[in-house]
């Protein structure tokens, strides 16, 4: 009998057996969130601009850019979600720490135009979803912008999980949008297909595909990664530094792949529905065109998309110009002296009266300037053993940055070619 109740009282004592998957899940789920924040300025209104352009006016013939813009963002997003694990410090201030003080400031100044430019576009998006979603007056839109940013921004006092799940929020409303324009357009999926496989380039598209590339592979953007990774990383140990890694690796993925399908969704629905009743020449005539095409509810979740896409959009670039204006040469403006100074000039011309299309263009040109004064500095850094350890790229790695470097500064120098001889 003493047996039979010992052999009880061991069984209540040992430990009950874990749910393994549960476990994993969870310990996943923990490390989501960095890249959600990023994915966003893959989806901003310059997108939407640069991709209904496509569709409109050449078909579903340049889907294929968005994968390949997709491929080199997850790449780029990656090395410097790594730099910020190894490290624990942002790519700005390893600029800092790294380059000569001239160098920095160069950086600094084209970062600091690139935050402006960037700002802009994503301003625009958000004002232009109030104005056409309420009637709200341009101006007052903006004002309204202003504020919703602040606010957002301001909640990350409470912790990066509280923006987070905001942003994660917005990229679901603008998801959800599209997959709802997408059912409602009925595109021709075996075009879509093929078109997503096969390049096809002419000399009337490329300016199109090049802005479509510079809309997606965004600089501040590459800054901000970096810096988010510091709010997670929880020691030096390497073992951690690998796993951690590798959870992020999931993150970039997982949000990436989920911005690929919005971006190739705005070209397919613009194809879909524009081509065949000619081009799209701004935001508003793309608002204005689908209601007689698909309906009121279309357009209405047109203008959500939007709206969703500015909000977020301009929440990651205030966060971006904090982190940047700091960082470089150690410069410490008070952080809502860094806002406004995104902000500001964005308002200014629009108050100006100046074209929001011709705005959102200017902005995206100015970014392909400041595209290379984020990529090749995360690439000279993260190959220095010194600095990454063990976690210090491979050959093929940066052989492989070098083909994308390469790749974007030539697109890029075609894109101003165009832009400026045109």
């Amino acid at each position: 009998m003493s047996k039979e109740i010992n052999l009880v009282q061991t069984s209540l004592t040992l430990p009950l057996p874990k749910n393994t998957w549960l476990e994993k899940i969870k310990d996943t789920l923990r490390y989501l969130g960095p890249a959600f924040i990023v994915s966003v300025a893959y989806i901003d209104p310059g997108n939407f601009a640069t991709n209904i352009s496509a569709g409109s006016n050449f078909n579903y013939n340049l889907v294929w850019v968005v994968l390949w813009s997709n491929l080199m963002a997850i790449f780029l997003q990656t090395l410097s979600a790594k730099l910020g694990i190894v490290t624990g410090v942002d790519l700005a201030t390893q600029c800092g720490r790294v380059f000569s003080r001239p160098v920095n400031l160069l950086l600094w100044i084209i970062m600091l135009f690139a935050v402006i430019a960037t700002y802009m576009a994503e301003f625009l998006g958000s004002t232009l979803g109030l104005y056409l979603l309420f009637g709200i007056p341009l101006v007052a839109a903006g004002l309204i912008t202003v504020c919703l940013t602040f606010v957002i921004v301001y909640l990350r006092r409470f912790g990066q999980h509280m923006v987070e799940r905001i942003i994660i929020s917005l990229v679901a409303v603008i998801g959800a949008s599209y997959c709802l324009e997408l059912f409602l357009a009925k595109p021709d999926w075996h075009a879509v297909a093929l078109h997503t496989l096969v390049p096809s380039l002419g000399p009337e598209s490329i300016l199109v595909a090049v802005g479509m590339l510079g809309a997606t592979v965004m600089p501040h953007v590459i800054y901000l990664h970096s810096d988010l990774m510091k709010a997670r990383r929880t020691s030096d140990d390497l073992a951690e530094a690998k796993k951690h890694f590798r959870m992020e690796c999931l993150d970039i993925a997982f949000a990436m792949n989920i911005a690929f399908l919005v971006n190739a969704a705005m070209v397919i629905i613009a194809a879909a529905v524009f081509f065949n009743q000619g081009p799209v020449d701004s935001i508003e005539q793309a608002h204005k065109s689908l209601a007689p095409l698909l309906g009121s509810l279309s357009s209405g979740a047109f203008g959500l998309a939007l709206l969703a896409s500015g909000l977020s959009s301009s929440t990651v670039g205030a966060m971006a110009g904090e982190c940047m204006l700091k960082g470089f040469i150690g410069l410490d403006i008070p952080v809502n002296i860094r806002r406004a100074i995104t902000m500001i000039p964005a308002i200014i011309l629009l108050w100006l009266g100046f074209n929001p299309m011709k705005m959102l263009i200017m902005s995206q040109v100015t970014l392909s300037f400041a595209l290379p004064a984020a990529v090749i500095p995360l690439l000279l850094i993260t190959k220095r053993r010194d600095i990454m350890g063990e976690m210090t790229n491979r050959k093929i790695t940066n052989a492989a940055g070098v083909v994308i470097v390469s790749l974007i500064v030539s697109l890029n120098v075609v894109l101003l070619y165009l832009t400026f001889s045109a």
